[in-house]
């Protein structure tokens, strides 16, 4: 039997050569008020935008909504967790928690996404096995379109690169739409400067 690193090394020498990622046609931006528009596009997908003046707010606006025994993983040192989260956490031990906390690197008005990387999340796992996932945005982090993201630079540097995109959801049993199927249950998008 092969060991573990004899296998990655197979796997590794495996490998495709690395390709010059495609060019992708930058298209006329659509233009409006970034915000509104993002705002639309994400509550299309069933997720919620609000407002908070700081995120002393932020964390009162999450006991309020989720109760004052939530469960909270928080990514970000804005709003403080219930339980630490640290790039060694294991994944599997988030299965419990209720809220996650994170602020997103930027949101694209086009579909109302906000995007993650190995950063923001801290432990990737976050973003999916909590209940619900708030998400801080600095306003002035918003993008106009899908292309935009391609041209940045911290996505040509991330390992990994996620767009979020409302909560989880599914109507293929029935044609009954539930949400938190596959993961979050509720996305909400708190407007919040950097």
């Amino acid at each position: 039997m092969a060991t573990r690193e004899e296998f990655l090394a197979k796997v590794r020498a495996a490998q495709p050569p690395v390709r010059a990622r495609p060019d992708v046609p930058l298209f006329p931006p659509v233009g409006g008020d970034l915000r509104a528009r993002f705002t639309t596009a994400l509550q299309a997908m069933g997720g919620t935008c609000i407002d908070a003046a700081s995120a002393a707010e932020v964390a009162a606006t999450i006991r309020e909504r989720f109760g004052s025994e939530a469960s909270i993983a928080s990514a970000t040192n804005e709003v403080p967790g219930t339980r630490e989260l640290t790039a060694d956490t294991e994944p599997a031990s988030l299965q419990d928690i209720d809220v996650g906390v994170v602020r997103a690197r930027f949101g694209v008005a086009e579909t109302g996404s906000v995007w993650f990387s190995e950063r923001e999340y801290v432990v990737n796992a976050l973003g999916y096995i909590v209940q619900h996932l708030v998400v801080l945005l600095d306003p002035a982090q918003l993008i106009d379109g899908l292309q935009d993201v391609y041209r940045r630079d911290d996505f040509r540097e991330a390992r990994y690169a996620a767009l979020v995109t409302g909560p989880s959801a599914t109507a293929d049993i029935e044609g009954v739409l539930i949400r938190g199927a596959q993961g979050v249950r509720s996305l909400t998008v708190v407007w919040l400067p950097a």
